[in-house]
């Protein structure tokens, strides 16, 4: 999946599609170990896509990047003033 999709959605989002991923992962490599996953690569893509999450986790709770609601409503805020 793309990053900026998952910059898109919300922080309970997030979490959720981690959720998600972790449970995606876990199915994959069980697929891996029984030789019944055509495609390799997807469970690379799947641990990306986790890292992104997790980065995009981190840095709204050190307050470097914000939720997509909050950035609409500071524009906003700085239109007024």
């Amino acid at each position: 999946m793309n990053a900026i999709k998952f910059f898109e959605m919300s922080t309970e989002e997030l979490k959720n599609k981690l959720d998600d991923l972790k449970a995606e992962l876990f199915n994959l490599r069980f697929k891996l170990a029984t030789n019944q996953l055509p495609n390799n690569m997807v469970v690379a893509e799947c641990k990306k896509d986790i890292a992104r999450v997790k980065t995009i986790l981190r840095q709204r709770e050190l307050g470097i990047s914000f939720e997509p609601e909050k950035v609409a409503k500071k524009k906003t805020a700085k239109k007024k003033a």
